[in-house]
């Protein structure tokens, strides 16, 4: 088993991403940059719904190349001796190989599969790199994996506002709290107090596009200090002074 990669390697090595999802072609913000490490497929935002309670791994491009945050890998795996690049604040590694067009004759460190020119003292430019060397040396790469049993997406990532709509519909959006005096179903109006009915609703975070259950109050007044209210906006029309 040593010998062998783990599942979730090879899709993260071997599946495309940042092609339209063929299930949200339709879709605006559809490409792939999501690996499910349950699943070993790549989904995108559309469909992180579906695979909420699931390993998730955002992969991110730079320099038109695949890379993952290295936050994130080394929970998975033993990213030392791997050059990270800093982006937005955040260090990436790079998921494949980037073999070198030409040679560079100079001091410093080359990578042990490719022969790319790294910065002291890495010594593999990606983790496609560090796991051949592994198991070409060691025949092992049990040592070197970590357990990870839950991996989720972070915060700076945003995720489509109709990501929810389907879940949502199928719930109470609101629901009333019975109060302490019984009212008249047969009444036409709500008496001269005024009501607090408290609602449960989902309310959208700005920057997540996330949905949260939060609660909120309202009044809901009778008919006679609404039209008292109506009354003070407008005004009672007055008929004008006969001559």
């Amino acid at each position: 088993m040593g010998i062998r990669k783990p599942a979730w390697l090879e899709a993260l090595y071997n599946q495309i991403f940042f092609q339209a999802c063929t299930i949200h072609e339709n879709s605006k913000k559809n490409e792939k940059n999501i690996c499910c490490l349950d699943c070993c497929i790549s989904i995108c935002p559309h469909c992180v719904h579906i695979h909420r309670f699931h390993r998730l791994l955002q992969v991110r491009r730079y320099v038109y190349h695949d890379v993952v945050r290295l936050e994130d890998l080394e929970r998975l795996i033993d990213c030392s001796n791997v050059q990270a690049y800093t982006i937005n604040s955040a260090k990436v590694v790079f998921i494949k190989k980037r073999p070198q067009n030409r040679q560079f004759k100079g001091s410093g460190n080359f990578c042990t599969s490719c022969d790319r020119s790294l910065q002291e003292p890495f010594i593999h430019c990606s983790l496609g790199c560090k796991v051949d060397f592994v198991l070409n040396h060691y025949r092992d790469l049990t040592p070197f994996l970590r357990v990870c049993k839950t991996l989720q997406l972070g915060p700076d990532f945003i995720l489509p506002n109709d990501t929810w709509d389907d879940d949502i519909t199928n719930e109470t959006h609101s629901t009333i709290v019975d109060s302490d005096d019984p009212m008249s179903s047969g009444s036409g109006s709500f008496g001269s107090e005024p009501m607090s009915i408290m609602c449960t609703g989902f309310v959208r975070k700005k920057r997540s596009g996330l949905y949260s259950c939060e609660r909120f109050s309202s009044k809901v007044h009778s008919e006679e200090d609404m039209a008292t209210s109506m009354s003070r906006r407008k005004g009672i029309p007055q008929r004008s002074p006969m001559c």
